[in-house]
């Protein structure tokens, strides 16, 4: 680049090559210490960019880094690489007065991270953040674009500011804490939850075939398979993934519980790949999924398939975009079979389906749960279980179930659009927004809230409250 630079001026630049001087100090920031660098009494600010690298692509290197900075969190194989440059500058900056900003990938933020992290953090090590910056999307300016998307943190220890400021879409609030989420609430930590916090239905995943693609079938594979083997036609219900639940496009599979083995046997196409699957099974690595090699014709999950499969369930799709204001979930048949990347509710009331849908559970959503990317990640142990739902009168139970159906029923008036097409903001009919809009109002009040006036970050703050008074309410039991 300097030759080409000089190419451009005309002229010789004595700029390289680079001289050394005693204030850059080359090294792996992970396996140095920082007081060999500049002792912590002379420093004033630590700035960084750390490498935005996920657990899961960690090269061994950076895996033995994180197990050297990070080997003593819980569960710390679940935390990205930049947690490395948190522990090491909460460590580095205690008693003193310095002052430090991160620019991180947001995911610290999120999901069960932010329990990993910010506890340690924040309640151990009694760190305080004193901005942040809430998601943004960092563009690269590489020749092979890259999307990031980002947060800026800005954390000390003793220099506890009475004004902390959180900076979100070009605006700037001035806030009493700043907790793990980003959130102006108290420092509270969303772990894992088994079963809900409050008394609601539960959730569960979907099926899991583990069949190597065998009882999956396309459309045009469907029509093929039942053309060659009619038989066929009485095990073959149609499938329904995140993907295609969100889109409304056709898939089926083989559904062959309960099967009559006398009836399997007249087909030699289906006997075919459930030998298929029992050799795969029988070859995985994995000896659980050993153990279902010899019960092919069932998947290896079926979560919600109880003594009464004769019910209707509502589907959560896992993964979803960001860009909808709503989740795009629905009701099932009792003949559709539902698969592992949705979350499921058998016989779900109107007034769950209300609440689900609800601007309320959403900005619960957003704030606590992990991201694929920046698409929502939703879970039944992070998301579901842990949200507080409210105490309600029968009136405002029926409120909700009466807005819910309206949502149902705006939905019915467009039978050729796909949730993809009904929640996109530039093609959401106005009739589904006006139900929309009605049912957020009546969940609002039916927690208490100002739905003409509070904001989502306002939603999210008082959610965080009622979660810690239920979680001091189930320690006392």
């Amino acid at each position: 680049m300097m030759k080409e630079t000089e190419n451009i001026l005309h002229m010789n630049l004595e700029f390289l090559p680079l001289k050394s001087y005693t204030n850059i100090v080359e090294g792996n920031a992970l396996r140095i210490d920082w007081n060999d660098v500049i002792d912590k009494n002379e420093c004033n600010y630590i700035m960084g960019n750390p490498p935005f690298v996920g657990t899961k692509v960690m090269s061994n290197n950076q895996k033995e880094d994180t197990k050297k900075i990070l080997g003593k969190l819980e569960k710390y194989g679940t935390l990205d690489y930049v947690a490395c440059w948190y522990i090491l500058a909460s460590e580095y900056i205690q008693n003193t007065m310095i002052q430090c900003a991160l620019v991180s990938t947001n995911s610290i933020t999120q999901g069960e991270q932010v329990c990993y992290l910010w506890k340690p953090l924040l309640m151990e090590k009694n760190i305080v953040i004193d901005f942040a910056y809430n998601t943004f999307v960092w563009d690269s300016e590489a020749s092979i674009k890259a999307h990031v998307h980002c947060v800026i943190i800005g954390f000390s220890h003793l220099n506890n500011k009475p004004k902390k400021y959180i900076y979100d879409n070009g605006k700037v609030k001035q806030v009493t804490n700043i907790n793990g989420y980003l959130v102006d609430a108290p420092n509270i930590f969303i772990g894992n939850r088994r079963t809900p916090i409050t008394n609601v239905p539960a959730i569960h995943n979907g099926c899991k075939f583990l069949d190597d693609g065998n009882y999956v079938l396309t459309k045009e594979e469907m029509e093929e398979f039942t053309l060659k083997d009619s038989n066929s036609k009485k095990f073959i219900h149609k499938y329904y993934r995140a993907d295609n639940f969100i889109n409304n496009k056709e898939l089926y599979c083989l559904w062959l519980k309960n099967a009559e083995p006398s009836e399997l046997k007249k087909s030699p196409l289906i006997m075919q790949r459930v030998e298929n699957v029992r050799k795969f099974r029988l070859e995985c690595k994995s000896p659980d999924t050993n153990s279902y090699a010899d019960r092919p014709t069932l998947p290896t999950r079926m979560a919600y398939y109880t003594d009464n499969e004769d019910v209707d369930v509502l589907v959560i799709p896992i993964v979803s975009s960001e860009k909808r204001k709503y989740l795009p979930i629905g009701y099932m048949n009792k003949d559709a079979i539902i698969s592992y990347a949705n979350m499921i509710m058998p016989n779900a009331s109107l007034y769950s389906f209300g609440i689900i849908e609800s601007n309320v559970h959403m900005a619960w959503t957003r704030a606590v749960c992990g991201r694929l990317e920046m698409r929502y990640r939703y879970s039944n142990t992070i998301v579901y279980n842990n949200f507080p739902w409210p105490n309600l009168t029968n009136k405002q139970k029926q409120k909700i179930e009466k807005t819910a159906q309206g949502i149902l029923d705006a939905r019915a008036l467009y039978p050729n659009s796909s949730l993809a097409d009904l929640y996109d903001e530039l093609t959401m009919p106005p009739e589904l927004r006006k139900a929309h809009q009605e049912n957020d109002k009546a969940v609002m009040e039916a927690y208490g809230f100002d739905w003409r006036n509070m904001t989502e970050s306002d939603c999210v703050a008082e959610l965080m409250k009622m979660y810690q008074e239920l979680s001091k309410g189930e320690k006392k039991k």
